[in-house]
């Protein structure tokens, strides 16, 4: 039985679809040898820039782009990734949980997945989906949905969770390069730690990790790591992909669960 591994990406700014830097040259390896090893019937994106009322799932066979960015350049809005989804998949994902997840045409690809795709997959060869997340759902909700929609990794399904654990715009320096703050590597070591031991008490509390005000004000871009932990099997390890920073604070510590 072939299990699929299960990734969380911390995706960051859109800047990374055109930059060659660490955090995608790191992407670029990690697919090389991922489609290398597996071919999956679908790609399911859990984004942190898709929030609803209720769980839907894309069910487009050609979806749109979704360029949910502001102020950049004319090449980013011109910018497409050459998505191929599938109905037909959507609604057999949706039917496993009926009343749960919910088949839409009213979203697309949005840069929490072109970002990952550009960079893991550039020949959008394999239908992509994404899932949208319930804003309205406490940390747990998204921890136990991630838990049941596991079994579809060994139907061929891979699953990428895009967010960052460290997102902030009240303080951040504009140039990509410039050395994490302090802050933000101490508030990085509490969370991997967090991670690596799976201390769900400190994953669904944190709100009250040390120096956690600093590093969020909305908790979008940290439900994502809630499904991929909660696919996570007993006997299944943490593989960092990367580990780093963008921005001063922009945390894109990555890994995958294999």
């Amino acid at each position: 039985m072939t299990i699929l591994p299960a990734l969380f990406i911390g995706h960051g700014s859109p800047i990374n679809l055109f930059e060659s830097n660490p955090f995608t040259n790191a992407l670029r390896n990690c697919g090389k040898k991922l489609f290398q090893n597996f071919n999956p019937k679908a790609i399911v994106i859990i984004s942190a820039h898709w929030l609803t009322q209720g769980t839907y799932i894309t069910a487009d066979n050609e979806p749109k782009m979704i360029y949910d960015y502001y102020g950049f350049p004319k090449k980013f809005y011109e910018y497409f990734y050459p998505a191929k989804g599938s109905f037909e998949i959507a609604k057999w994902i949706a039917d496993h949980f009926p009343k749960i997840i919910i088949p839409t045409s009213d979203w697309g690809i949005d840069h929490a997945a072109t970002i990952v795709l550009e960079n893991i997959l550039p020949s959008g060869k394999i239908p992509i989906l994404e899932l949208s997340l319930d804003y309205r759902k406490p940390l747990k909700y998204h921890y136990d949905l991630g838990q049941k929609l596991g079994f579809l990794r060994e139907e061929g399904i891979l699953f990428i969770a895009s967010g960052n654990l460290i997102h902030t715009f009240r303080e951040i320096d504009f140039n990509m390069s410039v050395e994490p703050f302090d802050w933000a590597k101490q508030l990085d070591a509490i969370q991997k730690e967090s991670i690596d031991t799976h201390n769900l008490d400190s994953i669904y509390n944190f709100d009250k990790m040390s120096l956690n005000k600093r590093g969020f004000q909305t908790m979008d871009h940290y439900i994502p790591l809630l499904y991929i932990l909660g696919m996570k099997q007993n006997s299944e390890q943490i593989n960092y992909i990367f580990e780093g920073f963008q921005h001063g604070s922009v945390s894109h510590r990555s890994f995958e669960v294999k």
